[in-house]
């Protein structure tokens, strides 16, 4: 799993390349679009709106169902992301795309989905087979990128090209024992994480929270500024002495976020101190969003490795998964 984390950045390369031509042939006049998936299909879909909601007129969405927004019609554009090609979610809403017209595009490692889509003649971009699904978030990203780039001003090639390499130099530093993922695995400990972000990149709080969950076998949560200041803030106000011994905090920040949200998480931050709550800042050194989110996830991705190899559980399984599919008999 470490050797997957630290090939991320030439995955998002490699997606990117492989997307680019089937992006070629969306129609331009589409406004709107959503991605289609579950688990680790769905997570690279937050991270790449992170990017679109900044950047572009086109407005895109993220489903985590079976179930299409009434939105969707001839005008939109559907993206199916399975990467076993099996999930019974996303073969339900790409049936219902097709009944609506949509412009489909079907993003899968095989499976139903993928004959679905060579029945029908929908363009497929073709995962590599054979990874867990959340190690192929690169591969994801870089397509999603891929299949959006022509909404871009200009092309992302160039920028996705130097946010890789400088992300993959940095992949030598995270991987090493004293490096900064074991830091924060060190602070975090075996409390419960709590992972908080600026909403302009929430999405990497919910891919640190699902790391954790699936390679470090252990519960985690995770919000965003500025919402936590209106609701949570008030539980960890009343949060009694004896209760703080079970949480540990991580903040996650970079340059680009709002500054004017920044005195607010410096007060709420002391306010953790004072209730005597580990509490350390992941800062992504970063100006580029692409860069920031690159970086964002491999070391998160590094950390619940770290978090997983102190507790001495392997991150490479996640049976309970398995087992809940084969009961559903699912994909």
């Amino acid at each position: 799993m470490r050797a997957l984390a630290t090939q991320v950045p030439e995955h998002l390369r490699s997606g990117f390349a492989s997307a680019r031509e089937i992006g070629a042939a969306i129609p331009r006049s589409t406004r709107s679009a959503v991605v289609v998936g579950m688990g680790g299909s769905a997570i690279a879909a937050d991270l790449a709106r992170a990017v679109t909601d900044a950047e572009l007129e086109l407005a895109l969405e993220v489903v985590r169902g079976p179930m299409l927004p009434r939105s969707v019609d001839k005008r939109s554009l559907a993206i199916f992301t399975s990467y076993s090609g099996n999930t019974w979610e996303t073969l339900s809403a790409y049936d219902e795309g097709g009944r609506r017209g949509a412009t489909r595009v079907v993003v899968s490692s095989g499976g139903e989905l993928a004959r679905r889509a060579d029945r029908d003649g929908v363009p497929h971009l073709q995962l590599p087979p054979g990874l867990p699904p959340r190690a192929a978030v690169g591969y994801l990203l870089g397509g999603l990128f891929g299949l959006l780039d022509p909404f871009f001003p200009e092309s992302n090639e160039a920028r996705l090209k130097r946010a890789a390499e400088r992300v993959a130099d940095q992949q030598a530093a995270l991987s090493r024992p004293t490096g900064t993922p074991a830091r924060l695995a060190a602070a975090i400990g075996d409390r419960t994480p709590e992972i908080y972000a600026d909403v302009s990149i929430a999405s990497l709080a919910r891919r640190w929270k699902t790391q954790i969950e699936e390679n470090a076998k252990r519960l985690a949560h995770w919000d965003l500024f500025p919402e936590l200041l209106h609701n949570a803030i008030v539980g960890w106000d009343a949060l009694d002495r004896a209760e703080t011994r079970r949480w540990a905090v991580v903040l996650i920040d970079w340059p680009g976020q709002n500054p004017a949200i920044a005195p607010a998480v410096t007060y709420f931050e002391r306010l953790l101190k004072r209730r005597r709550v580990p509490v350390v800042r992941a800062h992504l050194a970063a100006e580029d969003r692409i860069e920031a989110l690159l970086l964002g996830v491999s070391l998160g991705d590094h950390t619940s490795l770290r978090l997983a190899e102190a507790a001495g559980v392997d991150p490479y399984p996640v049976e309970a998964i398995a087992r809940m599919k084969r009961s559903l008999d699912t994909g």
